[in-house]
């Protein structure tokens, strides 16, 4: 089996960013990684993904909204991430369960226990090898993010938990440090404030940890 990588975080936190110079650095040490996300990772999942992320006429309930994240993860991880961890392979992961009991549960208020036993359903009870927490401020991080989505047309920018007000944002980032100070194995929390190369700095040497030493003549962790 691979090992099983996810990357979380509020909005404007870098974490795609993040996973791309980390998949990099993992093929460099002679891994066999993917790059993945949810909601996403399948045509079902790309397909959840625009009724979930980008803003429309319609509004979504928190409760549908819980269940469209399930849907596409349960087609994630049969689809996409089970088959490269049993083929060996490395996966990095933009967001999976936590977030939704970050998002869902803390953000807008629906029981995390229902949250959990149905995460574990459609997670197939997969829980990640190490989950990387980008952490930053909420108001830098929604400026990051408005920035970023500035530059797409209003129909297709994947900003509708943007538009959110800073309270909601704030139960986010609150619901994500309760997960990470329950399960202190699995979790290492990053300062996403830093610059890009700071903080990539920092996840090399969590990935080097679960990696092991590099190869002779490989290139270490930065």
């Amino acid at each position: 089996m691979g090992r099983f990588i996810t990357f979380e975080g509020s909005e404007g936190s870098g974490k795609s960013t993040q996973i791309g110079l980390a998949e990099d650095w993992l093929k460099r040490r002679g891994l066999a990684v993917i790059a993945t996300a949810e909601p996403g990772g399948t045509p079902l999942g790309r397909k959840i993904r625009e009724i979930l992320l980008n803003r429309g006429a319609s509004p979504i309930g928190a409760e549908a909204e819980l269940l469209l994240f399930a849907a596409a993860r349960a087609q994630h991880v049969r689809e996409t991430i089970l088959p490269a961890l049993r083929a060996g392979q490395w996966v990095l992961c933009d967001r999976f369960a936590d977030a939704t009991l970050a998002y869902q549960g803390s953000g807008r208020g629906l029981d995390a226990a229902f949250i959990g036993t149905l995460n574990a359903f459609s997670a197939g009870s997969l829980v990640p090898d190490l989950t990387l927490l980008f952490d930053l401020p909420v108001e830098v991080g929604l400026v990051r993010a408005r920035q970023r989505a500035a530059g797409r047309g209003p129909e297709t920018a994947e900003d509708r938990f943007e538009q959110e007000d800073s309270e909601f944002h704030r139960r986010v980032r609150a619901g994500y440090l309760a997960l990470a100070a329950a399960e202190t194995a699995r979790f290492r929390i990053i300062d996403a404030a830093a610059d890009v190369e700071t903080v990539h700095a920092a996840v090399g040497r969590c990935l080097e940890a679960l990696a092991g030493p590099s190869p002779a003549g490989g290139r270490r962790a930065p």
